[in-house]
């Protein structure tokens, strides 16, 4: 069984050293989705919202999010991310919204929480923002999609 790498011998938390480690091409993808009543979903799909373009201002706050991961995850190494996307899709059947976040980067350690925290951070803020409308919406299903690069290679959740 593999041990917890933010734990000491002692199993106090602490940093991981990527000093040894190499430079190499990393990259990312998480998904959320936030399910809503179906009048919460067109609304954001026209644009008709009296608050401003949702998706836009979501997208922003999946950005800067990703790029703050170190300063909201204790023991995550600020990176110098090279891209950041977020997208959104409009599930009409299930009356979701679907938000993936990818990131990459040149670096040592990998970027599966920055695409984690864009994509989270992202669907709080479509919340925020249609909660006057739809206080019943759920967040759920965030999960790690894709990572690749570094020491254990590639990986892919099953669909």
């Amino acid at each position: 069984m593999r041990k917890l790498t933010h734990l000491d011998d002692q199993g106090n938390a602490h940093m991981v050293d990527v000093a040894g480690k190499a430079v190499t091409h990393r990259e990312a993808t998480a998904e959320t989705l936030v399910r809503m009543q179906s009048e919460t979903l067109a609304l954001i799909g026209s644009g008709g919202h009296k608050k401003g373009d949702v998706l836009a201002v979501a997208r922003i706050a999946g950005i800067q999010a990703a790029k703050k991961c170190a300063d909201l995850i204790p023991l995550c190494h600020p990176l110098m991310l090279t891209s950041i996307k977020v997208e959104f899709e409009l599930l009409q059947d299930s009356n979701q919204l679907r938000i993936t976040a990818s990131c990459g980067l040149d670096g040592k350690t990998g970027v599966e929480m920055e695409a984690l925290t864009a994509a989270s951070v992202a669907a709080l803020t479509v919340y925020d923002m249609c909660k006057a409308v739809d206080r019943a919406m759920v967040i759920e299903s965030t999960r790690l999609l894709e990572k690749a690069g570094g020491k254990s290679g590639h990986w892919k959740a099953n669909p």
